[in-house]
Formats: C-alpha cells, structure tokens, sequence
C-alpha cells in the first residue's frame, strides 16, 4: 500500500480562472536599474495569453505616466491606465471625507500632487490655509517643514488624515532607506492620531484595481509578505509569491497567518508551470510536495528528502509548519529549508 494519499489532481496551474494579472513593481518587475530576470516576457505573455495586466505600487512619488515611461523602458506594454498608485487609492477615500473642491494640504510631491489637482481638490502646503484634509505620501524632498504643516493641520480633530501607505522602508539605489511609515510615525508621534492607509495592505488599492480592469478573479504577484501577501488575501485575491525580491525561504516558514500566499514561485516563468499539490502522508506527519518531503515530529522540522527543486521543499517545509498551528519559534527546523 503507497504510504502517501492519492490525489485526483497532481498539479493546478497559478493562472487556472484568472481574468486578471497585478504585479507589485520592485523585486517582482525590476530591482534597481535592472528588469528582474524573466518577468518582462512572463508579463508580456500573460497578455498576449488575453488576460489583462496590471501594476500597483505603494510609491507616491511619481505618477502613473512616470511609472508607465518606467516599465515600457524595460520592454513591457504598459499605458498610464494599466497603472494604479497609491495616491489613486488615497483620492478613493479622501473624496468620500470631504465636500468637493475642499483644501487639503498635501504631504508628498508630483505623483501625490496630480492626483489630489484630478480629484478637483485645491492644494495647500501650509495648514493656515485651513484644509479640510492632510493626504501624506512619500517623495524624497519630504522633510522637517512639511511635515510640520501637516501636525499643525492635524491638531484640529475635525481634519481627516490619509496616508497612501506605511511601508517602513523603501528599496533604493545606495539600499534600504526610510519609507512613509516612517513619515507617518512623525507626525503621529506630534499629533496622537492615526491616519486611514490606503495603500498595501490595505483593501482599497486593490479595489480599485479590480474596478479598473473588470476583474472578479485576479492573481496579485508579488515579493513582500507583509504587504504584497497580506494585502491581496485581504482583497480577496489569489496571492502568488515569487523569490526574485524581500522575502525568501525564511520569511515563508514564518509567515502568520493572513500572510501566506497560494503559490510560491522562484520566478516569473514558473506562471505557466505546473504547480505541484501538497500532499500528507497517512500519518499526517510528512508533506510532500513533488519530490521533496518534509516531516515533523512534534516540534522538530526536518528534511526527509530534498528533491530536485528547491523551491519544491520550500514550498513543502512551509506548508508543513503552516497547517502544524504551532509558532516557527516554538519550532527546531532544519536549516536545509531556508539556507
């Protein structure tokens, strides 16, 4: 008798049932100056395959034509509309907060600036100019003075506040650099308020993506947990995570709860791939996936059989620690799952 249950699939496709494909931009489409290695003809394929395509960003610095300019650089067919930034999902909440044409004293530049000026908002950076609102983003020349503006705004509890994200660091061309987040913990730090996010991983950004382009079964892809993974499963969307960016083994084996993709990929070509199911052993203590199996005894992780593709025992250890319930820390795993 085989020692593993049968399955009557041994495989699914990532893109089964998708109308829809969303990619996160850095360490899924490009890092630094350079396309990540086989994502532009991966992406370039999934719309010729007739599915559409889309970019989201948590970057409020540039605007959706500047991003499209970007990504069309790198040989991709990308229009302004195929792009939603986070400052398109602030101007979704912030125009259900105040009345149209209100001031709003903006926190941020060009990408954030733009799509304040197409909602029919009028921009102010000083709060003495009584805004009704403070929309807070990220650009570099964000500094002392402006966030200064937006805690004297901010004192006046009838003043709503929307930041376009709180990603705690940003990825740039000298390394990690301090993000919105860190913007944002300023100026509440001097106020003791809290702003509405709408950015990852929040529900709104991926909203409106999933008006703009029709979809009712979208694949987000993406290289964060904490953002890409956590924001899609929130919205309700198929969450496939790819090792070419942030989070690697390691940060899989850890994943909480809410956190955890659908699809582990090492990159982008493996969208066409077919993905190998999880299966149990009869006694519930081995996972396999592929050719890779993992067992767990009680609180020790431990390789069984590596296989022929790494990814396959990443993919089979997290699975495993995942459906224990217990915490990675509580856990000896063996370092072969995520050296």
């Amino acid at each position: 008798m085989s020692l593993f249950r049968p399955k009557k699939a041994e495989t699914v496709h990532p893109l089964d049932g998708v109308d829809a494909v969303l990619a996160d931009l850095d360490g899924v489409v490009y890092k630094g100056a350079d396309a990540v290695p086989y994502a532009v003809d991966a992406l370039n394929r999934v719309k010729t395959d007739g599915i559409r395509v889309g970019y989201i960003t948590n970057n409020a610095s540039r605007t959706d034509a500047q991003v499209a300019e970007h990504l069309s650089s790198f040989g991709l067919g990308v229009a302004a509309q195929d792009v939603v930034t986070s400052p398109q999902a602030a101007m979704r909440i912030l125009t259900t907060l105040v009345e149209p044409g209100a001031t709003v004293l903006v926190v941020g530049g060009v990408g954030l600036v733009t799509e304040v000026e197409k909602a029919g908002l009028v921009v102010t950076r000083e709060a003495a100019d009584k805004p009704a609102a403070v929309v807070q983003g990220f650009a570099p020349e964000v500094g002392w003075l402006q966030l200064a503006q937006a805690s004297f705004a901010l004192h006046d509890p009838a003043v709503h506040w929307v930041a376009t994200n709180t990603d705690w660091t940003i990825p740039v061309a000298g390394g990690i650099a301090p993000g919105n987040g860190t913007l944002v913990s300023a100026v509440h730090t001097a106020v003791g308020r809290l702003p509405v996010v709408a950015g990852k991983p929040e529900k709104t950004i991926f909203e409106v993506a999933a008006d703009r382009f029709g979809a009712h079964n979208a694949a987000f892809i993406g290289d964060r947990l904490d953002t890409d993974t956590m924001g899609a499963k929130r919205a309700g969307l198929r969450a496939i995570h790819v090792l070419t960016g942030i989070d690697g083994p390691k940060q899989l084996l850890a994943a909480p709860k809410g956190s955890r993709p659908d699809f582990i990929l090492t990159d982008l070509r493996q969208l066409f791939e077919a993905y190998p199911v999880t299966r149990t052993s009869k006694d519930g203590s081995e996972t396999i996936v592929g050719d890779a199996v993992v067992r767990m005894n009680g609180h020790v992780v431990r390789v069984v059989k590596a296989g022929n593709s790494p990814v396959d025992l990443v993919r089979a250890g997290s699975a495993a620690i995942w459906d224990s319930g217990l915490s990675i820390h509580a856990l000896d795993v063996d370092p072969q799952l995520y050296s």
